[in-house]
């Protein structure tokens, strides 16, 4: 069998530049037919991605199938050159990258299940509707809670739960409905670009060690105009009605408030392990997570205290079903996940090619670093930003600090151009189907395209001692 891959990959895959394996040198597969391959299966990978909504086929499994046939062609050919062991190494150190962010990010959903079981979510809704507030103060009100919770939660999490309270009073209103999902997608990602936890690529670039925890703030005034400039045009065409009020009252349940005091601690254990132990993030979430699972375990013996009353209004709980947290893990975003994995490994696959060489040579050398930067974000308005940010982070750019700001604000707030641009894009369309629609948020691209443009400029405005500042890169590579 092994004769006759060799003998394929001969045939394949020939006149390589080669080079032994013991002193760390790669082969250079870029203008080779495995090069070639591995970009069609790449993009074809990425098309039926962007196409999901479209086939209902989840977005994790073209990109899982993508990577393994990726790595195999790799293999085969480095097998064939007498480096058997080559794509080996190189692929551990990619599946070491996503295990860090993969439990961190499972902690992460898992408490935010939790606070949803506990029914934190559905409070905050029903607190905004039975105000009776008119669509301009809830146009801003779920756009500035958007920008302020997605930090904590997540902006897709955050998107999800304001659009769902837009829903509740919106009504038959698609004109307000669309604006406000518009509005809480660019609030959701613009708020998640300055935290480590706001978005998988602020989260990327902080645990690579690259920007501190507490620098990413420095991010804060540039996002606020990234989200408060297109909200503040978009505000004219909001419909200046007052919808029905809504008087259902929904209660939290026993232990919610501590959840939520946990969740807060578990983020400053990550904070501080990484700050002051010098060990990754993700140990101190792990860590956190034991929180949860003995608080879970004490809610578990006592959930005979949990009255059939402290549900929803209306909605008499069952007592018999206690807090269970590995329910909270399984509920995690599993296809999410899994699309991290396909995509760390594959974009890493066309990194070991060679093919980031060659982009980083063209757009860090040729367009310059403040360029390549913004055109980061355009392109993460087309292609999900997590590729265009681990590719990045692969090429692993020599620059400043105000530069590595830059394309993490970028990555985070380009996709907001775009519906599909941003996981909290599309997961609005699916919710509000009908209302907020691609051509509808297409509209208003030019206006978020200001604010973009906005945000730029106030970053290198009021951050400019910044870019004279070396960037941390010890914990990259």
């Amino acid at each position: 069998m092994k004769t006759l891959l060799l003998s394929l990959s001969a045939l394949l895959f020939p006149a390589l530049a080669w080079a032994s394996a013991a002193g760390g040198e790669t082969l250079d597969l870029t203008g080779e037919t495995v090069g070639i391959l591995s970009i069609v299966v790449f993009t074809l990978a990425y098309a039926f991605v962007m196409a999901e909504e479209v086939t209902h086929l989840r977005k994790s499994k073209p990109v899982l199938l993508a990577a393994g046939v990726i790595w195999a062609m790799i293999a085969v050919v480095y097998a064939s050159h007498g480096m058997p062991h080559a794509a080996e190494v190189a692929i551990r150190h990619n599946f070491l990258e996503f295990a860090e962010l993969m439990l961190f990010l499972l902690v992460a959903m898992t408490y935010i299940n939790a606070m949803e079981e506990r029914r934190v979510f559905d409070a905050l809704r029903s607190w905004l509707i039975s105000k009776g507030f008119g669509f301009r103060q809830l146009f801003w009100m779920t756009g500035i809670l958007a920008f302020f919770i997605s930090p904590i939660a997540d902006n897709l999490t955050t998107a999800l739960l304001m659009c769902a309270v837009v829903l509740a009073v919106g009504g038959d209103n698609s004109k307000f409905v669309l604006l406000a999902c518009i509005n809480i997608v660019v609030a959701a990602n613009a708020g998640g670009a300055f935290s480590p936890f706001g978005d998988i690529t602020t989260l990327m670039v902080w645990q690579k060690g690259i920007v501190d925890f507490g620098t990413f703030f420095a991010l804060f005034i540039p996002s606020v105009v990234n989200f408060v400039v297109p909200a503040a045009i978009m505000h004219f065409a909001v419909p200046d009605e007052q919808p029905t009020a809504n008087d259902e009252i929904v209660v939290m349940k026993r232990g919610a408030k501590r959840i939520i005091v946990l969740f807060l601690l578990t983020i400053a254990t990550a904070v501080s392990y990484h700050n002051f132990l010098h060990l990754p993030p993700v140990i101190g979430m792990m860590t956190g997570l034991a929180y949860l699972q003995f608080f879970g375990y004490f809610l578990k013996k006592t959930h005979q205290l949990d009255t059939p009353d402290s549900g929803e209004h209306g909605d008499r709980m069952d007592p018999a079903m206690p807090f269970d947290i590995f329910n909270k893990v399984a509920r995690a975003e599993w296809d999410t996940l899994l699309f991290f994995y396909g995509v760390v490994l594959a974009v890493g696959g066309l990194g070991f090619i060679g093919y980031l060489s060659l982009a980083s040579e063209f757009m860090y050398t040729d367009l310059g670093a403040t360029n390549a930067n913004i055109l980061v974000g355009i392109l993460s308005a087309i292609v999900d930003n997590i590729p265009v940010m681990f590719a990045v982070l692969s090429m692993m750019p020599d620059m400043s600090l105000g530069q590595w700001l830059l394309v993490t604000l970028t990555a985070g707030v380009g996709g907001s151009m775009l519906s599909i641009g941003s996981a909290a894009g599309v997961a609005l369309m699916g919710q509000a189907r009908g209302k907020y629609t691609f051509g509808g948020h297409l509209r208003w691209t030019p206006v978020i395209a200001l604010g973009y443009g906005a945000s730029i400029w106030v970053h290198i405005l009021v951050n400019e001692h910044y870019f004279s500042m070396a960037a941390n890169v010890v914990g990259g590579g």
